[in-house]
């Protein structure tokens, strides 16, 4: 704990020299940021923070649970890339498809546009964004006619 104080007191004494020499050249504000700064690490060291501090950055025991931590986020990751890759369906698309198989065991094809007209033939699609083709891009090209592109 003595060490620590030294350091943190060397460390606000240093700070406190360069504000000294800031507020000599009359840049009174930066003088005041540099002297906020300088003075952290002694309030750090009366308040017991640093010793926690440094009790956790030297403690192998927390460096080894930190690596624990970051396996298991490495596992997920991987995990996740490949179901995605392998084309299985994630627990979302798995719930989605059983909740919509839910809803056409009750109703088949009552929420769902039918495809023909009456008597079985397909209707005719209208034309829109959808169309494919060279309709497509009808639009843009519009716009940049008339930007002169």
């Amino acid at each position: 704990m003595l060490a620590s104080t030294m350091i943190a007191t060397a460390a606000s004494a240093a700070g406190l020299g360069i504000a000294a020499l800031t507020a000599w050249r009359k840049r009174f504000l930066a003088a005041a940021r540099i002297t906020a700064y300088a003075l952290v690490p002694v309030g750090l060291a009366m308040t017991g923070i640093l010793r926690w501090l440094t009790g956790l950055v030297f403690n192998p025991g927390v460096w080894l649970g930190f690596g624990v931590l970051a396996l298991s986020a490495l596992l997920f990751m991987v995990t996740r890339a490949v179901e995605r890759r392998s084309g299985k369906p994630s627990r979302k698309g798995r719930k989605a498809a059983e909740a919509a198989a839910g809803r056409e065991a009750m109703a088949p094809g009552a929420s769902s546009p039918s495809l023909t007209s009456g008597r079985g033939a397909p209707r005719p699609q209208a034309k829109g964004k959808n169309s494919g083709g060279a309709d497509d891009f009808s639009d843009i090209e519009a716009i940049l006619k008339k930007h002169g592109i």
